[in-house]
């Protein structure tokens, strides 16, 4: 059977086994007419007043929004506050944050991309974890976390988080209160989020917020800090809006979240032998950093000693920047890189995602297929390289099946994270 993944922003067909399961999301259709969907949202909020009723003029306000590993409609969902605002605030009055969290800051060539002529327009600052110069302390909140955030954001006087919700591997849900922590918060702030401890947690999973100690403190923090109003779509596999969320910021997100369950979270029977799958593509698929997200999907259902095999661009490599490639790289097994963050006093950055890698490869094994990555990085972050998708899952087919004496079972996850497969109970 030939199946197209999300790979990069063209694509990539592969011919895998008849019959093996493709998993996919159940999207709603793409709304008609964004700009009615959106100021429908800000209008007719899910809980607390609509925004032009919480703006005065004269106010400063902050604007989060993701950065360029999220494929947020930024410049729709922008101009739709500023229509909504039009007459009650000027362009001098707003400042557009991109929440990096600890990525690192976007180009203004990026940003253009992101955002178009609003660039021309609006003051866009790039968060940074890293510069104590420009964070301001907020007290401890939730279990014990410093929380550092960007001065900017806590100074203003109407704060709005836009963001869109899918499926998050280990805090739950993406969007909303993630668009201030950790996407505005210092290092400190984050290292304390994404500690051993919390990732650790069976709670600290997709589609898992309330109870998860990771979201319960994402939440805590947003709480304690305030948020005027947020902003939250939700997307389709070619990244169109399907529905938009507005108003308090935890009532939103609760709402959002559980329509994108319904969509994204899909049951099946029992595990697979070898499990496809991808990050999404473009955006989420630029480095080996954030493709952990598909594999992480995928080890949801891989039968323990089974395969899973990763297709994502990595364009932009481990990334270079950032300790992700020195932290994947410091042991040689993957229990040795969880036995290492295991011993540590202190987390380092980018340990969380190392975690989950080294969780999901002591369960099965891995595979890549990377256009962006040559063999020996490959093989130095503990997968094993994949020259095509195809040939490599016939081969581990055939040896599935002579080993276990049945034949061996196969599922594909063409869209990567945007669809989190589980084992029915009864399965």
């Amino acid at each position: 059977m030939r199946v197209e993944l999300a790979y990069g922003t063209d694509g990539l067909v592969v011919d895998l086994p008849d019959g093996a399961t493709v998993v996919r999301p159940r999207h709603a259709a793409a709304v008609a007419d964004v700009d009615d969907c959106l100021r429908a949202a800000l209008r007719t909020p899910v809980a607390g007043p609509p925004l032009r009723e919480l703006v005065q003029r004269g106010d400063r306000i902050a604007v989060s929004i993701c950065d360029l590993t999220r494929p947020q409609p930024r410049e729709a969902m922008v101009r739709a506050l500023l229509a909504e605002l039009a007459g009650v605030v000027t362009d001098a009055d707003v400042t557009l944050l991109v929440a990096t969290g600890t990525h690192r800051g976007n180009t203004p060539d990026e940003l253009r991309r992101m955002l178009g002529d609003l660039v021309d327009r609006l003051e866009v600052v790039n968060h940074d974890a890293r510069d104590a110069a420009s964070l301001t302390w907020c007290g401890e909140h939730g279990a014990g976390v410093p929380v550092w955030l960007n001065r900017r954001w806590v100074e203003a006087d109407v704060r709005i988080t836009t963001g869109f919700v899918e499926p998050h591997f280990f805090a739950g849900f993406s969007g909303g209160p993630k668009l201030v922590a950790p996407g505005l918060a210092g290092l400190d702030t984050v290292l304390v989020l994404h500690d051993a401890t919390r990732i650790g947690d069976p709670r600290a999973t997709w589609g898992v917020c309330e109870g998860n100690p990771v979201h319960d403190d994402v939440r805590a923090i947003a709480a304690a800090t305030g948020v005027t109003f947020a902003l939250d779509v939700v997307l389709d596999a070619g990244q169109q809006i399907t529905a938009a969320f507005g108003g308090e910021l935890l009532a939103m997100h609760s709402a959002a979240r559980e329509h994108v369950r319904r969509s994204a979270m899909v049951a099946v029977p029992e595990p697979f032998d070898v499990v496809v799958t991808t990050n999404s593509g473009f955006p989420l698929d630029q480095n080996l950093y954030q493709a952990v997200k598909g594999m992480s999907a995928a080890a949801t259902v891989v039968r323990p000693g089974g395969l899973i095999v990763m297709a994502a661009e990595c364009r932009d490599g481990f990334p270079e920047h950032g300790d992700f490639r020195a932290e994947v790289t410091a042991a040689d097994t993957p229990a040795a890189l969880l036995a290492n963050i295991a011993a540590r006093e202190r987390t380092v950055p980018d340990q969380w995602q190392v975690q989950v890698l080294a969780r999901v490869l002591e369960t099965a094994r891995g595979g890549l297929y990377t256009t962006g990555l040559p063999p020996a990085d490959i093989e130095a972050a503990h997968l094993v390289p994949v020259a095509d998708v195809g040939a490599f899952v016939a081969e581990a087919v055939a040896e599935y099946t002579a080993r276990l004496g049945r034949p061996a079972t196969v599922c594909v996850l063409p869209e990567g994270p945007q669809t989190i497969p589980y084992l029915r109970e009864d399965g």
